[in-house]
């Protein structure tokens, strides 16, 4: 990477004993911003520190004298040096006076942008989020550069505060060919982006600091009308603009809508749900969690249909090393809330509280509370707000290890003693131990309180029918000695096979002791079957897998209650996925 950063043009507006501290400081070169509050010490900010320039407070002379060299503030009481990037921020008292100033340093950092460069060529919409510092302007600048010097495109930037071309009339050369136009006041930047687009003939507009609704809206015009639109936004992640009404457009919006019985009865849902309004505007999201680690939802609308079902996404995290290499990995969603998992080895990047219970939701829209359920008086919060966060927030399901059982199904005490017969002991310890079910596995008939067995081994089993007859012992059959069979024969054999009951932690079953081979195949058809299986009703081919693998493959697909065969000759068989 090749940074320009003219340090020296900022030090200069400063008080000359600050200056001359700040040009021999042995960080000079990470500087982030000085601070000057009157009354108060001066303050030098880095990456990872802070520290005083001097034990003498900041008078209102020093103040006033970086102003004269600055110039005047505009309607967002910010300015700049020509020809630079940095940024100077004002803080007035009531009265308008400036009492205090935010020095921030400007830096073009060409090469910052090579973790999401393919995304970049595809033309697609791209949002960037991240909170203030991670770096949104500064990858904003080069992206801006790269479409219009490397890819020849018509690009004009909206630069409501000169932060992304510099302050003067000529723009700084961070920004390549683009073209570049200022806003009188930060009230018009809607306009002035429709202004562009009508005017100016743009194959993308680049825009910093989405924040109004009427922003938005433009946004969503200049998008309808086919160009290419790359911005920022303040937020972590997408749920935060999710949850902002004024933003929510960008993603697509969110609405309340009321099912009919039949499609309710599919979903497993409640009548009501939340669902996403119109295509998002930005069709890729980058959200900057640090400088060097970056996650990408390439699908927006997938990202928000996911998230408004209870489930988390599985979107990419892309890492630089030392060397440049980019290095990108696929998150899944954590097990038991112990973390995350990634294709590629890469530890979890979700903060703790967006971690959810299981490997994914059940492949349907989990069920809300109903609408009786009012917020309390005097919350303020709306029905469609209660909504938003039942749909956003985890939806854990039916807790075995803490539900309390007094007795089980025909009165006998708990754990209860299952006699397997055909069924696999090693299957079925797993799926005991994983969903942690109260029961026992027992190779006594005489102690066992039911027998779950194979279908086809009973038929041909006269003598296992008599002897459980005698014994007044129940048979509980399963088709196949399969992880999702043996499930629901297990959740029969306890009374809590119920349909409104969430099923998260199976999905573990899928990832017991599986390879990244595995881990990937899995993966692969679970993204078949949410994707386009089940909403859009067309049958999938995967790739080709070994026996052992497409077993498992099999079985996942089977616990959405699909069907799928495999076909072909090896070693190119593969699973096709029906839709149900």
């Amino acid at each position: 990477m090749t940074i320009t950063d003219d340090l020296q043009k900022l030090l200069d507006i400063l008080p000359q004993d600050l200056r001359q501290i700040l040009e021999k400081h042995p960080l000079r070169d990470s500087l982030v911003e000085v601070v000057l509050d009157l009354g108060r010490r001066p303050e030098a900010r880095f990456p990872n520190q802070a520290e005083y320039l001097s034990e003498t407070p900041v008078t209102q002379e020093q103040i006033d004298d970086c102003i004269k060299r600055v110039g005047t503030f505009g309607g967002d009481n910010r300015a700049g040096i020509e020809q630079t990037l940095h940024r100077i921020s004002a803080i007035r008292n009531r009265s308008g006076k400036v009492i205090g100033l935010t020095c921030r340093v400007g830096r073009a950092i060409f090469g910052t942008i090579g973790m999401i460069r393919d995304l970049v060529e595809t033309g697609k919409s791209i949002l960037m989020l991240g909170r203030p510092g991670v770096g949104k302007t500064t990858a904003l600048r080069e992206i801006a550069r790269v479409l219009a010097d490397d890819l020849n495109k018509r690009v004009v930037i909206i630069d409501t505060s000169n932060e992304i071309a510099g302050d003067g009339d000529v723009a700084h050369p961070a920004i390549g060919r683009s073209r570049r136009m200022q806003v009188a006041h930060p009230d018009l930047q809607h306009q002035v982006m429709i202004e562009a687009v009508e005017n100016h003939m743009p194959e993308v507009i680049v825009i910093d600091e989405i924040g109004t609704e009427l922003e938005a809206l433009a946004a969503r015009t200049i998008a309808e009308r086919g160009v290419q639109l790359v911005g920022t936004a303040h937020g972590n992640q997408i749920e935060n603009l999710i949850k902002n009404p004024t933003l929510a457009d960008l993603v697509g919006g969110i609405q309340a809508v009321t099912l009919g019985d039949d499609e309710a009865r599919r979903r497993g849902s409640q009548k009501t749900v939340l669902e996403r309004k119109a295509p998002p505007t930005f069709e890729i999201a980058v959200e900057m969690l640090e400088r060097q680690r970056w996650v990408v939802h390439e699908s927006v609308a997938d990202t928000v249909d996911t998230l408004l079902r209870g489930r988390q996404p599985s979107p990419q995290v892309r890492t630089v090393d030392d060397n440049g290499k980019v290095n990108i990995t696929r998150q899944l969603v954590a097990i038991n809330g112990r973390g995350g998992q990634t294709l590629g080895g890469e530890e979890s990047f979700l903060p703790p509280a967006r971690q959810p219970n299981g490997w994914r939701a059940n492949g349907q829209m989990l069920a809300l509370p109903s609408l009786s359920s009012e917020a309390p008086k005097g919350s303020g919060r709306s029905e469609f707000d209660r909504l938003l966060d039942e749909s956003l927030n985890d939806h854990n399901g039916f807790d075995f290890a803490n539900h309390t059982r007094q007795a089980g199904p025909n009165g006998e005490d708990l754990p209860l003693h299952v006699y397997p017969y055909g069924v696999s002991r090693s299957q079925l310890e797993q799926v005991v131990g994983v969903l942690s079910l109260p029961v026992a596995l027992t190779k006594d008939l005489d102690s066992a309180d039911a027998i779950l067995a194979l279908r086809s081994h009973v038929k041909n089993h006269a003598k296992l029918r008599q002897m459980a007859r005698a014994r007044q012992v129940p048979i509980h059959m399963i088709k196949s000695s399969t992880l999702p069979q043996i499930t629901r024969g297990l959740r029969r054999l306890l009374n809590i096979d119920d349909p409104d009951v969430g099923d998260d932690r199976e999905m573990q079953l899928f990832l017991h002791s599986a390879s990244d081979d595995e881990m990937d195949a899995l993966e692969e058809a679970r993204l078949a079957v949410e994707q386009i299986v089940i909403p859009k009703g067309q049958p999938v081919e995967l790739l080709p897998r070994s026996p052992q693998v497409r077993k498992m493959q099999h079985e996942l697909v089977e616990h959405y209650r699909l069907k799928s065969n495999s076909f072909g000759e090896e070693p190119n068989r593969r699973l096709r996925i029906y839709p149900a």
